[in-house]
């Protein structure tokens, strides 16, 4: 495809998206949800790879869980995915701001770490796809507790200004995933905050660890910038409680320096507990939770090669003491599942 093609594409595209978010904000933000919501479910019922797909996820998490009762989540999860990125990506800038955020926000769990955020210590801020998770970044902006939010950039460079801009409407700092360890580490040393969406597949040379029963991969790079400054990691979420847009901010976990230093492995252990901490945050709403992305489709290197867990994985499993011998015996002979599309 020519470089005039793509972006011809891309233009049209964006032109599209925006008249359709110029029409249909035409109406009251709670109708547009319980519209988002609808469409959400006809493309669910209609997509049947990706309703398969999240189904087979929510039945990987909570096997315990009926199939049907596992397809229904899915489906609901679907729907929720379009209101937040219909409505609530596009809302929530334009109504969030430091005079009226106490009609959409309770603050949950957050006020035994206040001290800590008022202060001008560095921290890293992580959470998973569940609830609304662009709103965790934009409710510390507007609380003016300073925040820099890695996020990938999107193929379409017109839609991503856009979004861009509206993430920093209310003083939220966005830094591209591309190249930025060097700008991670300044923003560190100058007393700031990082935010990471923590729960993407990090591919087959990621570090496995517990995710909802099953070895999941994860980045390095949390858990390393951690390490090497000694800052405490936070995880959190915003859980939407009603379609008139609503929500409360929950700090799930907050892991410090000294609660990894006695570990053999501390890498491991912050990676483990942190995606622990995104797991306790899908629970509180699992049908806010984004089913239907890839978050096993990488598997570690014992399981490609038809061995065991090796032992060195099972030591450091049985050293993490929120797991159970019930849940570390899933982890190293886990069940057979059906198969999604590139789950």
């Amino acid at each position: 495809m020519s470089a005039a093609t793509k972006r011809l594409i891309h233009l049209s595209q964006y032109a599209l998206g925006r008249g359709f978010a110029a029409l249909f904000h035409l109406f009251e933000a709670e109708q547009n949800m319980r519209t988002a919501g609808a469409l959400g479910t006809m493309f669910a019922r209609f997509g049947a790879e990706r309703l398969l797909r999240a189904g087979v996820n929510v039945k990987r998490a909570f096997p315990e869980m009926s199939q049907a009762d596992a397809n229904q989540l899915a489906e609901r999860s679907i729907a929720s995915m379009f209101q937040l990125f219909m409505v609530e990506s596009m809302l929530t800038p334009q109504r969030l701001h430091a005079l009226n955020w106490t009609k959409s926000i309770k603050l949950g769990t957050v006020g035994p770490h206040m001290d800590f955020l008022l202060s001008n210590q560095p921290a890293i801020f992580v959470t998973g796809h569940c609830g609304n998770w662009e709103l965790l970044g934009f409710a510390l902006a507007v609380l003016d507790f300073h925040l820099t939010a890695l996020a990938r950039p999107l193929d379409n460079p017109y839609f991503d200004e856009w979004l861009l801009g509206m993430r920093r409407r209310r003083g939220l700092s966005v830094l591209s995933k591309w190249n930025a360890t060097q700008e991670l580490q300044n923003i560190i040393l100058e007393g700031g905050r990082i935010g990471f969406i923590a729960d993407q597949n990090a591919g087959d040379d990621g570090l496995f660890v517990p995710f909802f029963g099953q070895m999941a991969s994860s980045y390095k790079s949390i858990g390393l910038l951690a390490m090497r400054y000694r800052i405490p990691i936070f995880v959190g979420t915003a859980v939407r409680e009603t379609d008139r847009l609503k929500y409360r901010l929950e700090i799930v976990d907050r892991i410090n320096p000294e609660d990894w230093e006695a570990f053999e492995d501390p890498l491991f252990y912050i990676t483990a507990r942190f995606n622990r901490g995104i797991e306790d945050s899908i629970r509180m709403a699992p049908e806010q939770y984004l089913w239907v992305h890839r978050r096993w489709k990488s598997r570690p290197q014992w399981e490609r090669d038809g061995k065991p867990m090796p032992e060195r994985i099972v030591k450091k499993l049985s050293a993490l003491p929120w797991l159970s011998p019930k849940e570390l015996d899933r982890l190293i002979q886990p069940p057979k599942l059906e198969k999604s599309p590139a789950a």
